[in-house]
């Protein structure tokens, strides 16, 4: 597939086929959804694609994507015609200086044996897609550009063998080149956009411990675990499936769904979502969901939804490249006739003819876009934002709503102690103690608090955690204490959260057997600059709000401090309503996440962005990743798409004015076919130098 041509080609040729109800390509994974009767099988329906001109096969998770592969070929192909066409030209350079007779024989005769051999490998991207389209019966951009190389490499070639004054082998190689730079461009872009489904279902384990009715466990994959069958899930272990806790009690980290980051007790009667990690201690769940059925799966379907949908935008973008091929080819004809008529020999009729097709290559159109991506996206790096897809930009571009996930996103994602650490040496040295001898993710931020400010452990015995309660020892001939405030000291009833603590999101305790309890509260630390880049996304004219997994106290001191609209408790499937809402009210949405939960959402937005923190499906599933801990990258980002589009606007005038001032000449017969690609190879150069503006675009 090459063009918007090509997918409406198969789409088209598939809805007509009987018991098809509606087929989808998804341009940038390679990728064809057909939704159809039983009757219809896989072979009929890669038949019927085969018919259409297309080599299709079952999808299967491969080693290596399709986009990768392009990549490496095009590089090879580019290097070589690079390679050839900068040899040839020092050839050229000889013949334009004057030389005459043998001597621009031999130069010519040279650059035959260094040009053929280069167009044939280098050009077979052009080639192998123009026969295929020819073959069935259409057209598409690589057929004129296939006719073009082909005449002027024979013409050439004939020139050469006849002893004629003019041969272009440097124009066909520059051609070449040319060509495969723009499109190299465009598949390194597309490279980056992986496969967030897959990447998201690669969370779960392949294999679970299933308990028979005969108390026998063996391992089972888990595609072929049924509602009803009894999982055992060890402390530290990613669950399997969705399911009711039958024994054991625990804390499970449920961020990869809820997007909540403090952990959440479990217990008999309680239920669990596949994905989710399980803490502290093992549990025995019974599965209430076939592998299909369960939330995670749910999730991957909303997402595979929102990447199709993503394709229609590139199929608009494209549309109009399905004018080209034909516009080309009449007005190449025209102007061969017109001059046959005019009275002119075949070979200069046919000399007009191929420098049209030469000079009418969409070269600076095709470098107008990816060049000044390259260029926008090598700046946002600089600044700590990869993009990651070739059209976000220019999505990005048009947004007028940020929606901001809270945990990890507006937040760091990571607990730390806000209050309640003790002042004392001897009692900190005992927290860090407790503290590192357990998994609990609280714990775990208490001594990453502690070792920070330079303290060290000190020497405990007798260590033991208790499940769901917490972890004690002895420490200097003292029993010390630290988890849940009614286990750590039974006297003392634990306060609850005031309205100063609105934004914790946990709290645990910490005592000695005979001394003051220490209640230590935690909260999720905010992105330092977290005020001043909500006030940058407002300067930029963007409406921006709150769509959160977390509970509404959590979310709401938060959103008053930052001025946001906020939504509290929202679900993956009510993110990606909430986008898809907005989106068919004619809003352009960003969508800033993190986690799985926020997956749907940043695939059905037009531009999701998300930090390098993130979970792996977040980070696969956004257009843009932004690294570090700030928040500024966001707004950041807005402005430099907003610059890059200017530049991709005047490129296009640039491309444009260029044919309307070319093109007539060579229809008029004032161009040859070497100074046609000389005069592509400017317009490309000048749009290449535009772009080169956009190095500080990210300010």
């Amino acid at each position: 597939m090459r063009c918007a041509g090509c997918i409406a080609k198969i789409e088209g040729g598939l809805r007509t086929m009987q018991g098809v109800v509606a087929a989808r390509v998804n341009f940038t994974s390679k990728r064809l959804r057909i939704d159809h009767d039983a009757a219809l099988d896989d072979e009929a329906l890669i038949a019927a694609v085969a018919r259409l001109g297309f080599t299709a096969h079952l999808f299967a998770e491969a080693s290596e994507s399709p986009a990768r592969r392009e990549s490496r070929r095009l590089a090879k192909a580019l290097a070589v015609s690079a390679f050839a066409a900068m040899n040839v030209m020092l050839l050229s350079v000889s013949v334009w200086s004057g030389a005459d007779g043998a001597t621009r024989q031999m130069f010519h005769w040279l650059s035959a044996l260094i040009a053929l051999p280069a167009i044939a490998y280098a050009g077979r991207p052009f080639f192998e897609s123009a026969w295929t389209a020819v073959r069935h019966g259409r057209t598409n951009m690589d057929v004129p550009i296939t006719i073009g190389i082909a005449l002027t490499s024979g013409m050439s070639l004939f020139e050469t063998a006849t002893g004629g004054p003019h041969a272009y082998f440097d124009g066909a190689v520059m051609l070449i080149a040319f060509l495969l730079g723009g499109r190299l461009l465009d598949s390194a872009m597309r490279e980056r956009a992986q496969d967030s489904v897959a990447a998201m279902l690669r969370r779960l384990p392949a294999e679970v411990a299933v308990l028979g009715a005969d108390g026998a466990v063996r391992r089972m994959a888990v595609a072929e675990v049924e509602p009803g069958m009894r999982v055992l899930v060890a402390a530290g272990d990613r669950i399997g499936v969705d399911g009711v806790v039958e024994q054991g009690e625990s804390d499970a980290d449920r961020s990869l769904v809820t997007g909540e980051s403090a952990p959440e007790p479990v217990s008999p009667g309680g239920t669990v979502l596949a994905g989710t990690m399980n803490l502290t201690a093992p549990l025995t769940i019974r599965a209430t969901a076939a592998a299909a059925d369960t939330v995670i799966a749910d999730i991957a379907r909303l997402m595979e939804a929102a990447g199709q949908g993503k394709s229609r935008y590139v199929r608009i973008a494209d549309r109009a490249s399905r004018l080209y091929a034909p516009a080309v080819h009449t007005l190449a004809a025209l102007s061969l006739v017109g001059w046959l008529v005019a009275g002119a020999g075949w070979h200069h009729a046919l000399l007009i003819a191929v420098a049209v097709l030469i000079i009418t290559c969409p070269c600076a159109l095709g470098l107008a876009v990816p060049v000044a991506q390259v260029v926008a996206a090598g700046a946002l790096m600089r600044r700590g934002v990869l993009v990651r897809d070739g059209a976000a930009l220019e999505k990005l571009a048009v947004v007028d709503t940020v929606l901001l996930d809270k945990t990890g996103t507006v937040t760091l994602g990571r607990m730390e102690p806000v209050s309640g650490i003790p002042v004392l040496e001897e009692d900190r040295r005992a927290l860090l103690a407790l503290a590192l001898a357990t998994r609990h993710p609280l714990a775990r931020a208490i001594a990453t608090a502690l070792e920070g400010d330079g303290v060290s452990p000190a020497i405990a015995s007798e260590l033991k955690e208790v499940v769901g309660r917490g972890v004690e020892g002895i420490v200097d001939g003292r029993t010390a204490r630290l988890g849940r405030g009614d286990w750590v000291c039974p006297a003392v009833t634990t306060p609850t959260t005031g309205a100063e603590d609105a934004d914790a999101q946990s709290e645990t305790s910490f005592a000695w057997a005979d001394g003051a309890v220490h209640r230590i509260v935690l909260a999720d630390a905010v992105r330092p600059d977290a005020v001043a880049a909500v006030q940058r996304i407002a300067r930029l004219g963007l409406s921006a709000q709150f769509v959160s997994g977390d509970s509404w106290p959590v979310v709401e001191r938060l959103a008053r401090r930052l001025n946001l609209f906020a939504r509290a408790r929202m679900s993956p499937a009510d993110k990606h309503e909430a986008v898809e809402r907005l989106e068919a009210a004619g809003r352009r949405v960003l969508m800033v996440g993190d986690g799985l939960n926020d997956g749907p959402a940043l695939k059905r937005a037009s531009v999701g962005m998300a930090p390098a923190a993130a979970s792996d499906v977040g980070r696969q599933a956004a257009d843009l990743v932004f690294f570090g801990d700030r928040l500024m990258p966001v707004p950041l980002a807005v402005a430099a798409a907003r610059r890059t589009m200017r530049v991709v606007r005047q490129n296009f005038l640039m491309a444009i004015g260029y044919n309307v001032l070319a093109v007539p000449l060579a229809i008029a017969g004032q161009v040859t076919p070497l100074v046609a690609a000389l005069a592509m190879s400017g317009s490309s150069i000048l749009v290449v130098a535009n772009a080169l503006r956009l190095r500080s675009a990210a300010r």
